[in-house]
């Protein structure tokens, strides 16, 4: 088992002048490098972009729906990753609230994670197809208050990696925590994101 080195990609304005900050998640298999050429199709021009590179190019071994426990200590690890990054994040002058999410398949489950684990306001989340992830969500594991943050979560029907089942449970999760929640499932979608979902993720972003 392994756990995550902090490799960092960033792009867009320094974070010392950025008023914003993006951290954008890939998915298995991926690689920073190949998440940050989203950023061409967002609107992202004032903010600092930090795109972690997952150790092997996987956050955790197996699927998002087995056991917790299966998935140690590389989870932690991410999420601890993740958690440090932000903090870096703040330390350069920009405020939580000004910190925005976007991850894409085992990314965007590691993006919910993160974030619900640790709610609160931030500039919005971004989840291409993902949920929440274990066998069983365990509530205990998720307090504090989105206040409205706004979180985007899309996914296809059927999706072979993520079923919809998980992301309708994720989305009454992060709503009992004070989420704005906009869900899009699209019938007989390709595990991919569209044009319509990079329209969407825009819509939180400007």
């Amino acid at each position: 088992m392994y756990t995550h080195r902090k490799q960092i990609v960033t792009a867009g304005v320094p974070a010392d002048q950025a008023k914003k900050a993006m951290i954008m998640l890939h998915g298995r298999g991926a690689s920073a490098v190949s998440i940050l050429t989203l950023k061409d199709h967002l609107q992202l021009d004032d903010y600092a972009i930090f795109a972690p590179q997952a150790t092997e190019h996987s956050w955790y071994p197996y699927s998002f729906m087995a056991p917790v426990s299966n998935n140690q200590p590389a989870l932690d690890s991410a999420l601890e990753m993740i958690g440090s990054l932000v903090e870096d994040i703040k330390q350069q002058g920009i405020l939580q609230e000004n910190i925005y999410f976007l991850g894409f398949s085992q990314g965007a489950c590691l993006t919910l994670e993160y974030v619900t684990r640790n709610a609160g306001r931030y500039g919005g989340v971004i989840a291409f197809t993902g949920g929440l992830i274990g066998e069983k969500l365990m509530n205990e594991n998720y307090q504090g208050d989105f206040n409205q943050t706004p979180i985007l979560i899309t996914t296809g029907d059927p999706d072979p990696h993520v079923p919809v089942s998980r992301v309708n449970e994720t989305v009454s999760l992060i709503k009992k925590l004070n989420a704005n929640v906009t869900l899009k499932i699209y019938k007989g979608r390709q595990h991919t994101v569209t044009a319509e979902e990079l329209a969407l993720a825009n819509g939180i972003l400007s």
